[in-house]
């Protein structure tokens, strides 16, 4: 990650969407993959149809946290603990599910 702009002060809050720009469009393509991946585990999909339409959730999702991110770091942030925040819902169920003695 080299800053070949010439602008010194990484993740100053005054670089505005500069952030963006850096940030290549395969990782966006990547973390929209991941959270099509967390949105399987937890939604039924049933054919073509219903992979068109977690993928355009996924891309809604990922653009409006990287419409609201302040930098590449608060963008990863809100993915993530959103994501997170839908995993112990599926997770909570199998410790019932299973005697504890």
């Amino acid at each position: 990650m080299m800053d070949t702009s010439g602008v010194g002060g990484t993740g100053a809050p005054l670089d505005g969407g500069d952030w963006r720009a850096q940030l290549p469009p395969e990782s966006r393509e990547r973390i929209i993959n991941k959270i099509m991946e967390t949105l399987k585990r937890h939604l039924p999909v049933s054919g073509p149809e219903g992979l068109q339409e977690l993928k355009k959730i996924a891309v809604r999702f990922e653009e409006k946290n990287y419409n609201a991110a302040t930098d590449q770091s608060d963008y990863l942030r809100k993915i993530s603990s959103k994501m997170l925040t839908m995993e112990p819902k599926s997770q909570s169920t199998i410790p019932n599910a299973l005697p504890s003695n």
